[in-house]
């Protein structure tokens, strides 16, 4: 598996480089904004945007009611396709993510099949209309199975990126198993968001190519001058203000960062936490906080822009991702999240789970603790909140890592060499 620095070290060629310049390069992507300012996790779009400078490109996504088929957004080019209809009943995606709504909604797990053929076709449809010449795939299920079987009859070659949950969670399903096997094996490179999931893509195929390159962090978004005293005003935040972020599924653990709540609340009474984020456990942590009479401590402000994320990271004193490894093998691949409270100055505390200690190093950049442990994570989080050198000390090097290895900009170069690589070896 190649690193991080063997990917940077790697010289691209003047006659790469004028190679990039003739490339149409097509991204596909489940997980993109629906319209500006979107609540939905950008990271594919902060990376597509950065490659936009660079290469000509288009993104295929799905499309979600309220959203426009096609459109130029900070200058990526955004096609949608529909999947069912009426268009205004189409739920697979966004809001939460594909697998948990498979999980709880049957509309959901009836509109699969609609989905899978629709993707299939409109790949196929954009490769022939727009001529386009390499792929880049995020998620090697679905569409990179979808895209292998494009490259069988077309040979247009392909970038994989795996994020983590397309392998964790499908690793004991054999035909999932076969289909991403094929994906990787027709894949000229795959490129991994840390050595865990490295590892995971390395089991479903052992000689799959391989290279480490992260998802990366907006370091001019998410930085500490986006403090803003007004939010703790308006929550009503008079003491320390604790924060975490995620869609409300099952392995963002958001449910023992509550049950640990009271055990915080016992030596720091005037403490609150607040949840920002959207999802199908919604109801479930909001019966759990009641259950627990912590309706005064803790806050669910519902989903923010970008913008609004960037303030709620710098003002929080200290932000907390108590994830976990699901039933069906689920798990971070990276966590972004934890690069967005690094760039914004805020001490961290993670799981020990998947690819999160790539980021999150204990007693370095962050505080790491056992998953599903609610006295582990109150201890974790007394343990800062009664040590100001301690969180200061990890706060400042957190931000330190964020600028130097996770900027947008350097991600995206990685990327690019990648492209590079790839189409320089192919015929």
């Amino acid at each position: 598996m190649q690193t991080l620095a063997e990917t940077e070290n790697s010289a691209v060629t003047p006659e790469t480089t004028k190679n990039l310049k003739e490339l149409r390069v097509l991204v596909l992507a489940t997980t993109f904004p629906r319209w500006e300012n979107d609540t939905e996790p950008r990271f594919i779009f902060d990376l597509t945007k950065q490659l936009a400078e660079k290469v000509s490109l288009r993104v295929l996504a799905p499309h979600a009611p309220g959203a426009k088929m096609e459109e130029e957004i900070e200058g990526v080019r955004i096609l949608r396709f529909p999947y069912f209809f009426p268009k205004r009943l189409q739920m697979l995606c966004y809001e939460g993510g594909i697998l948990p709504k498979l999980k709880t909604k049957w509309l959901a797990r009836l509109q699969l099949p609609f989905f899978l053929v629709a993707q299939c076709f409109h790949i196929w449809l954009t490769v022939r209309k727009y001529k386009i010449n390499f792929i880049h795939c995020h998620w090697i299920i679905p569409q990179g199975f979808f895209v292998a079987l494009l490259n069988a009859f077309s040979n247009i070659p392909y970038l994989l990126t795996a994020h983590g949950g397309d392998v964790y969670s499908f690793r004991k399903n054999l035909f999932i198993r076969l289909c991403s096997n094929y994906a990787l094996k027709r894949a000229k490179q795959c490129t991994v968001n840390s050595g865990p999931t490295g590892q995971a893509v390395h089991s479903i195929r052992a000689n799959a190519p391989l290279q480490v390159i992260p998802m990366g962090v907006d370091t001019r978004l998410f930085q500490p001058e986006k403090n803003n005293q007004k939010i703790k005003e308006h929550l009503n935040i008079q003491d320390s203000f604790l924060l975490a972020v995620g869609r409300f599924a099952e392995k963002k653990g958001f449910k023992y960062l509550i049950q640990a709540m009271p055990r915080i609340l016992e030596k720091k009474p005037q403490v609150k936490l607040v949840i920002v984020g959207f999802g199908p456990q919604k109801e479930e942590l909001q019966r759990l906080i009641k259950e627990l009479n912590l309706e005064n401590s803790i806050l669910l402000p519902g989903s923010k822009t970008g913008d609004e994320l960037a303030q709620y990271f710098a003002t929080a004193d200290i932000f907390i991702g108590p994830s976990v490894v699901t039933q069906s093998g689920d798990t971070e691949g990276q966590g972004v999240v934890f690069l967005e409270a690094m760039a914004s100055g805020t001490a961290v505390i993670a799981s020990d789970v998947g690819g999160v200690r790539d980021v999150v190093r204990d007693m370095e950049t962050g505080l790491l603790m056992p998953s599903k442990n609610p006295e582990a994570i109150a201890e974790k989080t007394l343990l800062l909140l009664e040590n100001q050198e301690l969180r200061n000390n990890l706060a400042m090097n957190g931000l330190r890592l964020a600028k130097k290895e996770y900027s947008w900009e350097t991600i995206a170069e990685r990327f690019l060499k990648t492209y590079g690589q790839i189409i320089s070896t192919t015929p």
